[in-house]
């Protein structure tokens, strides 16, 4: 069930999500790679890189009725380590370039933060 849902919401993109995919798609965004309304555990987020784990959710008006939904949504995407944006469609639509200043925050915290399976520096090895 999940899967047919996804690749509906992929066929009708709202006009928000357009413009946006448009900034994330094809590595278009800093190299990153991004995916549209990918089923993830049991949710469809609107974007997701996995390489940062990044999911970015785009809200129009009716998700002022369904914020502890999307709460709830949000608290378990967090559970599984990833990091969750959201956005108002007027903010991409109005400041399209403060949006993606946001996520490119997001995408260089991940960049930044150390990996613990880097190698210490041969002094540091203990040994």
């Amino acid at each position: 069930m999940t899967i047919p849902r996804a690749r509906s919401l992929r066929k009708d993109m709202t006009d928000t999500e357009r413009r946006i995919w448009f900034a994330l798609r094809d590595r278009r965004f800093a190299g990153w790679k991004f995916r549209r309304q990918v089923p993830l555990d049991n949710c469809i987020p609107d974007f997701v890189c996995f390489d940062s784990k990044l999911v970015i959710e785009i809200d129009g008006g009716q998700h002022d009725e369904r914020a502890a939904y999307d709460a709830r949504r949000t608290a378990h995407l967090q559970r599984c380590g990833f990091t969750v944006p959201r956005f108002w469609n007027n903010e991409v639509l109005g400041n399209l370039e403060g949006v993606l200043t946001v996520i490119d925050l997001h995408l260089r915290a991940d960049r930044e933060a150390p990996s613990p399976l880097t190698p210490l520096p041969r002094g540091e090895r203990g040994t």
